[in-house]
């Protein structure tokens, strides 16, 4: 019995050690994105939209499993239509990004923008939510709650909201970890934490009672296993360490050329102090001003200025 336990904890460990990270876009991508996720979708924009919905489409996301792997990878979001009559763009960010909100507006406007043909009516056009996951924390909401729904409202009576089709929601995972043991009890955490760690034990005490989340774990067992999976988030990790490295040699690269160009702009600033000061004392003493512009390289506007 105690070495049936222990082939079960084994092969368990094996498991928890070979799942891919649902954070990793590529995988997020696919487990929400591919089609016969619908389910998984369905109960995870419920629990953020807080709505319920009774269809989810994927069929405008592309099937990553297909595409070449060493091939330029697209944008990962992920697109649903929800119930035939809105539209649902959702984006996994590990990586800090410059700009994200201008980001997430932009893909907000593209999807938007998408749901009108040339000569129809602007009365067609879909709302439209954006979801951000980021695996960060965003500048300039820093005060907020790990979950911020945005909405285009009056600013002078904040409960007026002008129209519905635009909403962007925007989920912080770092802050998820600054919540009391109060808050715990809730869906869309359920769901965060499964990003976080899908096989932490807060998941699996969660699986009995949420068929979404047992369903996108057993998904994610499968995709683990899958070696063309395996390989694009192997593609894909490389590719953002890289584009981390380029980022950052840049950045070093650009602070260095700062502080040389500052010492060099010092001791510019420092130089005409200098020559400032000595012409200074040159007009004290009633030298004439061409004898002091030849001594200071100083304009005679600047020496008439002393």
């Amino acid at each position: 019995m105690a070495n049936k336990e222990n082939a079960n904890a084994k092969e368990n460990s094996k498991k928890k050690e070979k799942l891919l990270s649902p954070k990793l876009d590529v995988v997020f991508q696919v487990l929400f994105g591919e089609r016969e996720s619908e389910n998984i979708t369905k109960n995870f924009l419920e629990a953020i939209l807080q709505e319920p919905i009774a269809k989810v489409d994927l069929s405008r996301n592309p099937i990553l499993r297909r595409q070449n792997i060493k091939g330029k990878m697209g944008i990962l979001d992920v697109i649903a239509e929800l119930n035939g009559k809105e539209m649902c763009n959702i984006e996994m960010q590990v990586g800090e990004q410059q700009n994200i909100i201008k980001r997430i507006l932009y893909y907000w406007a593209r999807v938007y923008a998408s749901t009108i043909n040339k000569k129809e009516d602007y009365g067609v056009l879909k709302r439209t939510i954006a979801i951000l996951i980021a695996d960060f924390e965003i500048p300039g909401l820093k005060e907020l709650g790990y979950y911020t729904d945005w909405k285009l409202i009056e600013t002078q009576n904040r409960k007026v909201i002008l129209t519905d089709a635009i909403e962007i929601v925007i989920l912080e995972l770092p802050k998820i970890y600054r919540l009391k043991e109060t808050n715990n009890n809730n869906e869309l955490l359920d769901w965060l934490y499964f990003l976080e760690d899908p096989s932490s034990e807060r998941v699996m005490d969660v699986m009995d009672n949420n068929e979404g989340i047992k369903e996108a774990k057993e998904k994610l067992e499968e995709m683990s296993n899958d070696v063309v999976m395996q390989r694009l988030a192997e593609y894909r990790e490389s590719a953002i360490i890289e584009e981390n490295e380029i980022r950052n040699t840049a950045l070093h690269k650009g602070r260095e050329q700062g502080l040389k160009e500052g010492r060099e702009q010092g001791l510019k600033e420092g130089e005409k102090k200098k020559q400032l000061e000595i012409a200074k004392k040159m007009k004290e003493l009633e030298v004439d001003i061409d004898i002091i512009m030849k001594s200071t390289g100083l304009s005679k506007e600047e020496i008439e200025k002393l």
